[in-house]
């Protein structure tokens, strides 16, 4: 066996590479996360385009005011899908992202929870005798840094949860305004 400080230099070399892997998967899921909205925007710029220089022509070639109004009122209820369904996707993006987040950190966490408590072990295995309420006390915070950590990712989920329901609550109320204002 390793002396103690060899043993803990060792978990915290292998703690800060475990943490320089997590900070490039993040920003692997960032980037992609960048990559997928920029997509988006290109599409959705790209389809505004055509369907704008579309829609100019319509109204370009209406006979008189009352047809231009009818035009501009058939022409703002697409408007509207398309806008529910883009920040649909701007959600979904952005819901998949965080996901993506909240899993590297929980794998990350648990590896440096699980590390620490073997250290913590180690340490009171080879600890002078009298140190037993220190050791104790140490795996107790540990202990208590564990719970209050899984909580908070609860509870983070939770709040998540709630955020995406609403959102996807009032996507589906905006779209039966829309519906109903097509009838």
């Amino acid at each position: 066996m390793l002396p103690l400080q060899e043993q803990i230099l060792v978990a915290t070399k292998a703690n800060l590479d475990a943490q320089f892997a997590m900070y490039a998967s993040l920003t692997s899921k960032t980037l992609e996360g960048i990559e997928r909205i920029v997509n988006l925007n290109i599409s959705a710029a790209k389809a505004s385009m055509e369907e704008s220089a579309a829609a100019a022509r319509q109204l370009l070639a209406a006979k008189d005011p009352q047809e231009m109004v009818s035009l501009v009122t058939a022409q703002a209820m697409p408007t509207f899908e398309k806008t529910l369904a883009y920040s649909g996707h701007l959600v979904n993006i952005a819901s998949s992202t965080q996901s993506e987040f909240n899993k590297a950190a929980e794998v990350q966490l648990a590896e440096v929870s699980r590390k620490m408590n073997e250290l913590v072990d180690e340490a009171a295995k080879k600890s002078p005798a009298g140190s037993e309420s220190v050791m104790a006390i140490m795996k107790s915070a540990l202990g208590n840094a564990n719970a209050s950590y899984e909580q908070l990712n609860k509870t983070t989920r939770q709040a998540m949860e709630v955020v995406e329901a609403n959102i996807a609550s009032a996507v589906a109320q905006m779209s039966q305004v829309g519906q109903a204002a097509k009838s």
